[in-house]
């Protein structure tokens, strides 16, 4: 495996240049973990700061974004859509995002982004009630197009995770 990022054992940006254009598409999800408080103080719309879950939705799509900001050496890409899910289901909030390009990299990134931002954006509405809130279970659920193919995660579902 020849890591793509390093020539001569120095950092570089890929260049991309003679890469097709491709429809390309990834979704990634992260977990907030909440404690009772905190729960209890989103269930019962307690936040002086407003709705977290609609705040981390609007969070994630700057997120996505803005990655290239960020990740120092991904490229700059015309994203063309973002769809962001986030849920209050029994163990937490699951955040899940789906990024589209047409272009000559993935979004692979852009999507774990979105779903990272997302999450600390929760967290940040809730750390009144409870500073004990956790983020888990960031990851790749999917990808698609380029040169890489097709991937999906091993347990890709709406299932919370265990532990």
């Amino acid at each position: 495996m020849t890591l793509t990022h390093f020539e001569d054992g120095q950092p570089r940006m890929v260049d991309v240049s003679v890469k097709a254009v491709t429809t390309r598409t990834a979704t990634a999800e992260a977990w907030v973990m909440l404690p009772p408080e905190a729960r209890a103080a989103l269930e019962g719309g307690q936040n002086a700061k407003g709705d977290p879950l609609t705040v981390a939705r609007l969070a994630g799509i700057l997120g996505a974004k803005q990655t290239s900001a960020l990740v120092l050496l991904c490229h700059p890409l015309p994203i063309s859509g973002v769809d962001m899910d986030v849920q209050l289901l029994a163990r937490g909030v699951r955040v899940q995002a789906t990024v589209r390009t047409a272009g000559q990299t993935g979004v692979e990134m852009e999507a774990l982004m979105a779903v990272t931002v997302a999450a600390l954006n929760v967290y940040d509405m809730l750390k009144a009630a409870s500073k004990a809130i956790e983020i888990q279970g960031v990851r790749l659920l999917a990808k698609s197009g380029g040169k890489s193919g097709e991937y999906r995660a091993q347990g890709e579902s709406v299932q919370e995770p265990v532990g």
